[in-house]
């Protein structure tokens, strides 16, 4: 019984390892705005014609789908990277917009983060307990790039909203702290029939060829700053 006791001991301390949460990695602010002028582009209904703002920029993996760690329910999104040491690149679990999540499994410790394993590049579970198991290479994930908004963003942006006749409906939204500004919002309709390049504050857009499914366009002008 002792032996079965010592061997279940030493199994369970290859199947997890200590680490410390690494907080050394620092992601950039800076000014985005997509498309590039002067670029042919092309965007579905509800899509986002022009977006403009203050963002920011940080490393990250993207998991596709639902995956089980084992246990351990992983829900598809980003995650962000938080530092790193010698042994695992650490990545968060957030709540913010298109991220991923972590659902902690029957009878485990809550998880705190993702972490890769530098030695052979297996997804882990570190638990509040800095405890890190549940690796395993069966979990797909990208490293990716990942533009936010946090509390000192602003983004403004404008969406396609269809075509009726000659006329095409477009949304402004304005977002700040990566909320919604509902004063700020607004649906202007332009006729095509009258001239072809569309504008609002300050951004101006040619439109080439416009449905009620997408609109093909060129933005030659961004948003007054």
């Amino acid at each position: 019984m002792k032996k079965i006791l010592f061997t279940s001991i030493v199994t369970a301390g290859f199947l997890s390892a200590c680490a410390t949460p690494a907080y050394n990695y620092k992601p950039e602010i800076k000014e985005i705005s997509k498309p590039p002028i002067g670029q042919v582009t092309t965007a579905s209904l509800g899509s986002h014609m022009l977006t403009q703002g203050m963002m920011v920029q940080q490393d990250a993996i993207y998991i596709d789908d639902y995956y089980n760690m084992s246990g351990n329910k992983v829900s598809p999104g980003y995650f962000a990277k938080q530092g790193e040491d010698e042994k695992y690149e650490q990545y968060k679990i957030s709540k913010d917009v298109d991220a991923g999540d972590v659902t902690k499994g029957l009878l485990k410790d809550p998880p705190a983060l993702l972490a890769i394993r530098k030695e052979d590049k297996a997804l882990c579970v570190m638990t509040i307990y800095n405890y890190v198991s549940s690796c395993t290479t069966d979990v797909p994930y990208q490293k990716t790039n990942w533009a936010i908004a946090n509390k000192n963003s602003f983004q403004q942006t404008l969406l396609y909203n269809g075509k009726v006749g000659n006329k095409i409906n477009i949304g402004y939204r304005e977002f700040s702290s990566d909320t919604a500004r509902p004063a700020f919002n607004n649906d202007v309709e332009y006729d095509l029939s009258q001239s072809k390049e569309i504008g609002y504050k300050g951004a101006l857009i040619d439109v080439i060829d416009a449905d009620n499914k997408q609109i093909k366009y060129k933005v030659t002008k961004g948003f007054d700053k």
